[in-house]
């Protein structure tokens, strides 16, 4: 590729920084513009970043110089502004969850296909040599017949106000962190060829703060494989992630890196012992979705290898399924009694 990706942010919040810094770093992108609901913060974000141009959504995505748009705003608007990016000609990578059902889901991958255009699911872990390399070793048969996945993503919110704990944003663990476990379970069903889109919630819970789940566990079950997933905004949870095998166990001692360094580490053992360690190379996480949708867009492909629209329509299946065994809905209302944490 010889021709840079224009990238425009839509939304001027953390992660939309971390964006910016990724595209500082990437093979393929540049940053070239800034989008939000109020475009004076968008002028004041473009300044900072050095975006050449700014102004309101509707503005940005009029653009004709600009190539993909990078969503990172709220959780309820990232249907609407997906769906208004590929509208009007873009690419787009949105920050998960990408819907907040399965039906809203198929509507944005519906879209996206009419469109001819490159829609990526942006959960950043599985981008990079980590993941490829994992989900490689268990397609190879490396612990024989994968049987088990137990992995978890949680941490510490500093207030218990925002969008965090506002129910009116799809705040709580569910739609904030929930989708890391169930998208890694994903990913290493596919590799396998574990159909995980008919798996049932065996058992699940939340413990209610604020209005919103603050952690939030289920057991989903498909054939002969177990996922055991938790998510918590209001405590940290192990960064361990483990995948048990009939012929061993893969961990992952941390499996979801960070924003802007992937995890590294892979561990191989048999019979509760160690038995050899893989270190892959570490990336920008960021850096590395961002040029994977522009290489889908150099080449006139819709999807990603490493996220699929397969893949996005079953963690975004199983997290509706999950929130409506663990939280009770009837109706978008929670039934369950909440206590204060």
């Amino acid at each position: 590729m010889t021709v840079k990706t224009r990238w425009a942010i839509l939304g001027t919040g953390a992660i939309c920084r971390d964006f910016t810094a990724a595209l500082a770093v990437s093979e393929f992108g540049v940053l070239h513009a800034i989008g939000s609901s109020n475009p004076s913060r968008a002028a004041r974000f473009a300044e900072t970043h050095g975006a050449a141009h700014s102004g309101t959504y509707a503005d940005i995505l009029a653009r004709d110089d600009v190539d993909a748009v990078y969503v990172g705003t709220v959780h309820t608007t990232h249907v609407e502004l997906t769906l208004a990016a590929l509208r009007a000609g873009k690419a787009v990578l949105c920050e998960k969850p990408m819907a907040l059902s399965a039906a809203e889901t198929q509507t944005v991958i519906d879209a996206a296909r009419k469109a001819g255009l490159p829609f990526v699911e942006a959960y950043k872990f599985r981008f990079g040599p980590f993941f490829k390399t994992l989900t490689a070793l268990l397609a190879e048969g490396e612990i024989g017949d994968v049987r088990a996945l137990d992995a978890s993503f949680g941490f510490r919110a500093g207030s218990r106000t925002g969008r965090l704990f506002d129910p009116a944003l799809a705040g709580g663990a569910l739609y904030d962190v929930g989708g890391y476990p169930l998208a890694f379970a994903t990913g290493i069903a596919s590799a396998v060829g574990i159909a995980l889109d008919a798996a049932r919630v065996d058992s699940a819970g939340a413990r209610m703060t604020h209005g919103v789940d603050g952690t939030i566990h289920a057991r989903l079950r498909t054939g002969d494989f177990t996922a055991t997933v938790h998510a918590s905004i209001i405590a940290p949870r192990t960064r361990t992630v483990r995948i048990r095998g009939s012929k061993g166990t893969i961990v992952l001692p941390n499996g979801w890196g960070s924003r802007a360094a992937s995890a590294s580490v892979i561990e191989l053992r048999r019979y509760g012992r160690l038995q050899h360690t893989i270190e892959t190379p570490t990336v920008n996480p960021m850096a590395a979705e961002a040029d994977s949708l522009s290489r889908a867009l150099a080449e006139g492909r819709c999807e990603a290898a490493e996220m699929p629209w397969a893949d996005s329509l079953v963690t975004n299946t199983l997290l509706e399924r999950w929130g409506n065994h663990a939280l009770g809905r009837r109706e978008g209302r929670w039934t369950q009694q909440q206590s204060p944490a």
